[in-house]
């Protein structure tokens, strides 16, 4: 069972050993394991080493093939690891013939995945979707899975529901699955009076999207520190998946202009199809937004897979098409040659450093802003709601109180503009 300090940081001495194993068919999966290292650190376990196989066809008992399997035995051994980490979705036999054969905890990358979900989620919401999806993994695996769902406590992979006891039947996860999704549909249903507020405010809607780590919640503590509002900055930490739940913050420029600004979880390879169905609630806010800024970790060599793994997801929650500016991070790290995507603004910048960030929020600017037109009206006094309307929806720059009415130097959208026109004054 791992141990937590008061920062949430899995205590050293109480860290899982762990071998990781994967399995190559046609392509390179080098970049894959790496990965899946990151995300066993991540989850608090203590990365031993790696075993790779190369077949064509997995082994329908083992995944790996037999032979594969006892020497596997022997390395977990002769480390002295208690947990193997399969790179590939394992079925309930699989586990449950892996455990036998190698006496010690087996988990793959799914299930990692869901745990490092499970400990991070801070909100209700994002709570009762990791739960969903935990369920959604398990149901069919209720028949090779009893070892892990007779295990009690917190450590990596039990995380959540599915461990309380062994005798958990498929009638209880579909009642409690039938009970979650009730329950999102209510806050599904607050959140939209909330974004129909926010509509109706007529304030624009940025997100940021892209792969983990690639810098979105540093990214955005560098807008709120840059407008006066580092009091709400975002938790931000080089590691995969620091920001779980979706941050939203007001963003207020120098001319007075406001949007808000929203940092979603980040995505990776081989996500579980079930977390991306879980979270297409949260992730729905995305498809709401009138721009996407897709951060790339520019020092990673082959950034060009994070960028396809991103727009994949995307598709799948219905906001491939939105507007969206590319911003490649990290420059101030060794990178190699950016190539500008095609058909979008590209800006190279450093959310550390704070290299082109001004370029970032003009070019933002430009984009949600691009119909506002900037005016000096006229309103008389007895038109007092218009003088209301401009103050609450319109970007004053200058206000003055005259003898034929009030005057307004103000931007404000187009539309506004041409219902107004008639108290122009030049």
């Amino acid at each position: 069972m791992l141990r937590f300090n008061d920062k949430n940081e899995v205590l050293k001495e109480d860290r899982y050993k762990a071998v990781l194993v994967g399995l190559q068919k046609n392509e390179d999966i080098t970049y894959s394991m790496e990965e899946l290292e990151g995300l066993a650190e991540a989850a608090g376990a203590t990365v031993l080493g790696h075993m790779v196989q190369n077949l064509e066809k997995p082994n329908t008992a083992t995944l790996i093939g037999k032979g594969k399997v006892e020497e596997l035995a022997q390395l977990a051994e002769a480390m002295e690891a208690d947990m193997v980490i399969f790179n590939d979705e394992l079925t309930g036999m699989q586990l449950r013939n892996l455990e036998d054969a190698l006496n010690v905890r087996v988990i793959d990358r799914t299930i990692l995945i869901l745990d490092i979900f499970a400990s991070r989620a801070t909100s209700r919401e994002g709570k009762l979707q990791v739960e969903l999806a935990q369920l959604k993994y398990r149901l069919p695996r209720l028949t090779g899975f009893g070892k892990s769902l007779s295990r009690l406590g917190g450590g990596i992979g039990t995380r959540g529901p599915g461990e309380k006891k062994l005798e958990t039947d498929r009638r209880h996860i579909e009642r409690r699955m039938y009970d979650i999704k009730a329950e999102l549909a209510q806050l599904k249903n607050t959140r939209n009076v909330q974004r129909a507020k926010r509509e109706k405010s007529d304030i624009p809607l940025v997100a940021l999207v892209g792969y983990t780590n690639s810098g979105k919640s540093a990214l955005m503590n560098r807008l709120l520190s840059m407008t006066d509002r580092e009091d709400k900055t975002v938790f931000e930490k080089n590691m995969l998946f620091a920001t779980l739940d979706t941050q939203q913050r007001n963003v207020t420029l120098e001319n007075g202009r406001q949007f808000i600004l929203i940092d979603t979880v980040g995505f990776v390879s081989k996500l579980p199809h079930s977390l991306v169905e879980a979270f297409k609630a949260t992730l729905e806010e995305v498809k709401y937004a009138d721009l996407l800024l897709h951060v790339v970790d520019s020092s990673y060599e082959n950034h060009d897979f994070h960028i396809d793994v991103t727009n994949k997801v995307l598709d799948e929650i219905g906001a491939g098409d939105k507007e969206k500016i590319m911003v490649f991070n990290k420059t101030d790290l060794p990178h190699s040659e950016i190539i500008p995507v095609q058909g979008c603004d590209n800006v190279e910048i450093s959310a550390k450093t704070g290299q082109n960030i001004a370029e970032l929020i003009k070019k933002t600017e430009e984009k949600i802003f691009g119909d506002y037109v900037n005016a000096k009206f006229l309103i008389p006094y007895d038109r007092g709601e218009i003088s209301s309307y401009l103050c609450s929806e319109a970007g004053v720059n200058l206000m003055d109180y005259r003898e034929e009415g009030t005057f307004f130097d103000v931007t404000l959208k187009n539309s506004d503009y041409q219902r107004l026109k008639k108290y122009e004054i030049v």
